[in-house]
């Protein structure tokens, strides 16, 4: 069971993820995120996102609140938090690596000098956390899932 002070941290560190998302939505960054799931077929574009403990913890947290407990099977390189329709499902929560580097049709990965800060804070919560760094999307959500039980 985990203790009081590791669910407080828990908590004000998710909290400080989802500002860090809310700030890039309204950061004047140009970007045209259709929501047709194209860059979320890993296999297809070659890319994977890698999420921080804090984002894989908002995340898990997103993807509960679906109604759902574990990740599903995906043999073909889609992305397990895509509907059967191709829509993200937890697309508010959606990881800093969906936000800004993988879409070509939302305008293709924003310059690291665009987002060095918001990276640097996802960071510092991840440490905070005990994490150690960014790992895959998958791994790193059914850690948190398996957490969260």
């Amino acid at each position: 069971m985990r203790r009081r002070d590791d669910q407080a941290t828990e908590r004000e560190s998710q909290a400080e993820v989802e500002q860090v998302y809310r700030e890039l939505d309204t950061r004047p960054i140009e970007r045209q995120c259709t929501g047709l799931g194209d860059c979320c077929r890993f296999r297809l574009t070659g890319e994977t996102p890698y999420l921080t403990r804090g984002e894989a913890l908002v995340a898990a947290r997103a993807w509960r609140a679906t109604g759902r407990r574990g990740l599903p099977e995906r043999p073909n390189g889609e992305c397990p938090m895509l509907s059967e329709q191709g829509r993200c499902m937890i697309y508010k929560a959606r990881p800093m690596g969906c936000r800004t580097h993988f879409c070509d049709l939302a305008g293709g990965p924003l310059p690291r000098r665009d987002v060095i800060d918001w990276i640097r804070r996802l960071e510092a919560v991840d440490v905070r956390l005990g994490g150690d760094g960014p790992r895959q999307i998958v791994p790193a959500v059914e850690a948190a899932l398996k957490e969260m039980d």
